[in-house]
């Protein structure tokens, strides 16, 4: 496999337990290079990767010293790519959830239309709570009403393409966006940058403890920051940003 010089996988990582390998094992099967940011992980997960990028010299591994969140992760991976030369960045969870298989046409779409923010739009199985999915259409018409549009079809799904300098400064915006708001957040702010977003469906596999998938979500910490971010986000949009954000239309396209 040819090693992509423009874009690369990026896979933030917190105590993700056995699964983080077989998660960088199955995303080098697809795409080459594959950087994973460890971010202050405590559990040994990042141990097993020395191994494999010993003998993988398109994995590179990055390890941040504190735990900082998957905004913070992910800004840590997207400076260091950005000096050495690349432009996009797919951002993957590392507990298994994405579909590695799907990262190629993610790519070659990206690859296509560079300016894009290239978004997962996501297909679940009978085995998603059904409590989940009803809070994700709040999520996901809030996110509509935020941008006055549709181009946004799922806020919260984390399996993404980014041009990584508008990412970049969508970040330096706000303090917010380093842990569970980041996906939603965002996609918002990139949107009222003017960045155009292209919606691809990609399969997500909800993985319960049994099944060895991890979850670091807090159930009343992480909600009050989530209610927080839409008031953050409506409030500036009614008191100054509306203007500019009526003036920006994307076609929404699902490929």
């Amino acid at each position: 496999m040819t090693p992509s010089s423009t874009h690369l996988i990026l896979i933030p990582s917190y105590n993700t337990g056995p699964r983080l390998l077989s998660t960088v094992e199955e995303a080098l099967r697809f795409w080459h290079p594959v950087w994973v940011v460890v971010d202050g992980s405590t559990d040994g997960s990042a141990e097993p990767l020395a191994a494999l990028a010993a003998r993988e010299p398109q994995l590179r591994i990055i390890h941040r010293a504190q735990n900082g969140g998957k905004g913070a992760a992910v800004l840590t991976g997207i400076d260091a790519a950005l000096a050495e030369g690349f432009t996009h960045a797919l951002v993957m969870d590392s507990d298994g959830q994405h579909p590695a298989d799907h990262i190629e046409r993610f790519m070659l779409t990206s690859q296509r239309e560079p300016a894009a923010l290239v978004l997962g739009l996501p297909i679940f199985g009978p085995e998603a709570p059904f409590e989940r999915l009803q809070g994700r259409k709040l999520s996901v018409a809030l996110a509509h009403f935020q941008t006055f549009s549709r181009v946004i079809g799922d806020p919260l799904f984390g399996f993404r393409v980014y041009p990584m300098v508008p990412l970049r400064a969508a970040l330096l915006q706000t303090r917010a966006a380093r842990g569970f708001d980041f996906d939603p957040e965002i996609a918002v702010r990139m949107v009222w940058d003017g960045v155009p977003t292209i919606n691809i469906p990609a399969p997500c596999k909800y993985l319960t403890k049994a099944d060895g998938g991890v979850s670091h979500f807090n159930y009343l910490r992480d909600n009050v920051k989530m209610v927080w971010l839409h008031l953050r986000l409506i409030s500036q949009l009614l008191l100054w940003r509306w203007p500019a954000v009526i003036r920006v239309r994307h076609p929404r396209v699902v490929s």
